[in-house]
């Protein structure tokens, strides 16, 4: 019993870790309707650039702003820079661009920062709470942190999109940008705060998941980008709920499996939980029909 117990926090915990990095994913495709595959090494830098300020003497809860105003830096000058031109084209070009940014960017850590390990200290303690005489390993303060700064990107991004009109511009660029231009809306602002704000969220993310994992590399988001992608689809990439039950769900179910069956077959759990959902309500759990008709 206290296996499964176990195993239910430790998929929580890391369920709510792949929510983090699919609130990124559903803010830019609901901003923007692109899918950025370089979400991860854009995460990844900004980490590396808080990892550097925190190496250099400066408290955590710095780095951690720093690398937060570095992913709106970042990712509004990708998209003026790099999406812009391939914007409003044939929509596997975004996506191409998306993967080769991805690669440049994990090349632009490895020469500025190296290519071995770093660890990183959480800024909460990692050591399981104690209830009686047992120990709950997989639940401790910084997991608790990582849930409640999730549930607020959460809430935050739900607030965005249903109670402002700063979302509601967002999303009318995203759909039909010459009917928003119509409007009065400057389309160009709102898919460049789009990405600013995704990257950082996306910033949030990486920063959550280096204090989770302790040590960091250019590659450290890697199986995060996988994961993260398959909670985002699970849930729906339109619904900023969805995005944390499709991670806390996959998180969940991956535990289980690496925990009864073994690590080798969670990337193939993953794989039929996405084949699963694609095939049966490819708009994700809580999708809407007017969600899939755009």
């Amino acid at each position: 019993m206290q296996e499964f117990v176990n195993l239910t926090l430790g998929g929580v915990i890391t369920g709510s870790v792949y929510a983090a990095f699919a609130l990124a994913l559903v803010l830019i495709w609901r901003s923007t309707r692109i899918v950025n595959f370089a979400q991860g090494a854009m995460a990844a830098l900004t980490t590396f650039i808080a990892i550097a300020l925190i190496d250099a003497g400066q408290s955590y809860w710095v780095g951690l702003v720093v690398a937060l105003l570095s992913g709106l830096v970042i990712g509004a000058v990708v998209e003026r820079v790099v999406i812009r031109p391939v914007e409003g084209g044939p929509e596997l070009n975004a996506v191409i661009v998306t993967l080769g940014l991805f690669i440049a960017i994990q090349a632009l850590i490895s020469v500025l920062f190296g290519v071995n390990q770093r660890a990183f200290v959480p800024p909460f303690s990692n050591i399981g709470f104690r209830i009686g005489d047992t120990t709950l390993g997989s639940l401790s303060p910084n997991t608790v942190y990582t849930l409640i700064a999730v549930l607020l990107v959460m809430v935050a991004l739900i607030a965005l999109f249903r109670f402002t009109r700063l979302g509601l511009a967002m999303r009318a660029s995203a759909f039909g940008q010459e009917v928003a231009r119509l409007l009065g809306v400057r389309v160009g602002r709102m898919l460049t705060l789009g990405w600013a704000l995704a990257a950082v969220v996306g910033s949030l993310a990486g920063m959550l998941i280096a204090a989770e994992t302790a040590f960091v590399a250019p590659t450290f988001m890697d199986s995060l980008i996988v994961f993260g992608f398959v909670a985002a689809v699970l849930g729906g990439l339109d619904s900023p709920i969805g995005a944390v039950v499709g991670g806390l769900v996959l998180g969940v179910a991956l535990s289980y499996v690496r925990g009864y069956l073994g690590d080798t077959l969670v990337g193939l759990a993953a794989l039929v939980i996405l084949v699963v959902v694609l095939l049966v309500r490819p708009g994700g759990l809580f999708s809407t029909t007017q969600t899939r008709r755009a």
